[in-house]
């Protein structure tokens, strides 16, 4: 195989085999199938269980029609009876990884496909989102009120975009404002309009929000942030459907649906008696909380497609995502959300040097967020390319392992439990691979 260019790892045993398929990724495992404790059937399933994209060949002297359907029903590529000959072993393997190779770009086809295919700026392949989807397309027809919650940068706007644009209200004015962007005077105006002289400054009348999404939605986004003189007069809008602009004496009826977002617990708000609990209940007639990004990773492939389209005009121009830059796409924590997801993806299509972006394309944040090298924000932030000079290969990745399992443990709070699962290795296996306190 070495001598073919194939990267190899020989290990001695099904039980050993186990621990370093948990710990690793490889494109194909061929084992033989008499093995001792953990045959190669055992090894075969827990294969399928932890890498279900791996091909396999199995090996046996004692070849049956019932051991080649159990391997194959076990999603073994093909199995080979030994004796055998080198030169065939090979084809096997080549055929065996083209077929792999095929899955993973159809994969990454589905991937595109997806992001196509949503909502118009909606990417919804993981079950949270999935779920998001429906309640949109239950909510979008009628005119109930809409709270949405999550972190920032999760996409409430194009929740609520997407509320307003599959609703009867779609050819009427979609119009959004953030609440904590402008001081109380200032916002109570914007909301309400003003009448002349009703403020200094004031020098003529001025349509408010309310009345410019007349037949339309407005989106109130971080209305946690709205101070509380305005919150009673909010509330009085949504009871009597009318405004009064600030200064006047005539109110004016609308129609208007709203839509709310914020990224703040509403609910400990009025415990602590900043946000009004009557407002509340008139907002979030229909809740919907958007997960954070780190919760839904398979919403993250999609979301990078759907984002190079936005900047590509050509599609033959935009490029395909390395396997390294795709296991840090996946395995970063997103503070930021699909908001920093973007920025992210925008920053790799302007250093891209090739027809695949690879993980030096992308930020150093990303990259040295697993310990995953490239400067000065590459593991441990302190540790340049000298700091590794003399170094082995097993030398250079034991070490950038650790780097990595220490951030994994250090995301989970300490729980090594849950650092082993996310690592997706046994709790025996992360501690075998912890550094000793001497070290």
């Amino acid at each position: 195989m070495r001598s073919q260019g194939f990267e190899v790892e020989p290990v001695l045993g099904g039980d050993k085999a186990k621990d370093i398929l948990a710990s690793d990724n490889f494109d194909l495992m061929i084992s033989d199938i008499r093995m001792s404790p953990v045959d190669g059937i055992e090894l075969l399933k827990y294969a399928k269980s932890v890498k279900p994209g791996m091909s396999a060949i199995m090996i046996t002297a004692y070849a049956s029609v019932e051991t080649a359907v159990e391997a194959m029903k076990l999603g073994a590529f093909d199995y080979v009876t030994k004796p055998f000959k080198v030169d065939e072993l090979l084809i096997t393997v080549q055929r065996a990884l083209e077929y792999r190779r095929a899955i993973s770009e159809n994969e990454e086809l589905k991937a595109q496909i997806q992001a196509s295919y949503g909502f118009e700026n909606m990417v919804a392949e993981s079950p949270d989102m999935r779920k998001i989807c429906d309640m949109v397309m239950r909510v979008a027809p009628t005119d109930q009120t809409v709270l949405i919650g999550g972190e920032s940068g999760t996409g409430k706007e194009v929740i609520a975009k997407a509320i307003h644009a599959n609703s009867v209200r779609k050819k009427k004015p979609f119009v959004p404002i953030n609440c904590a962007a402008l001081p109380e005077q200032l916002l109570e105006s914007e909301l309400f309009g003003h009448v002349k002289g009703s403020f200094t400054g004031a020098s003529g009348d001025k349509e408010g929000l309310f009345e410019t999404a007349d037949g339309g939605s407005i989106f109130l986004d971080e209305i946690g942030s709205m101070p509380k003189s305005l919150q009673g007069k909010l509330l009085r809008v949504l009871q009597e459907r009318e405004v009064r602009k600030v200064g006047g004496t005539k109110t004016r009826k609308i129609d208007v649906r709203v839509v709310a977002a914020s990224n703040e617990d509403m609910e400990d708000m009025i415990a602590k008696g900043d946000f009004r609990e009557d407002l509340f209940y008139r907002l979030s007639v229909i809740p919907i909380h958007l997960s954070p990004l780190r919760n839904r990773k398979e919403d993250i492939l999609p979301l990078v497609y759907h984002f190079m389209r936005q900047i590509y005009q050509n599609p033959e121009e935009m490029p395909t995502i390395d396997s390294s830059a795709q296991v840090l796409l996946e395995n970063y924590a997103w503070p930021g959300n699909v908001r920093e997801l973007e920025n992210a993806i925008k920053h790799a299509c302007t250093f891209v040097q090739s027809s695949r972006i690879v993980a030096e394309d992308l930020p150093g944040k990303i990259r040295g967020s697993i310990g995953a090298g490239g400067g000065s924000d590459g593991g441990s932030g302190t540790e340049g390319a000298d700091g590794f000079m003399g170094k082995s290969l097993k030398a250079f990745l034991r070490q950038k392992e650790a780097q990595y399992i220490a951030t994994v443990i250090s995301y989970h709070a300490g729980d090594k439990e849950s650092a082993a699962k996310a690592l997706k290795i046994s709790l025996a296996t992360l501690y075998r691979k912890l550094p000793e306190p001497n070290e």
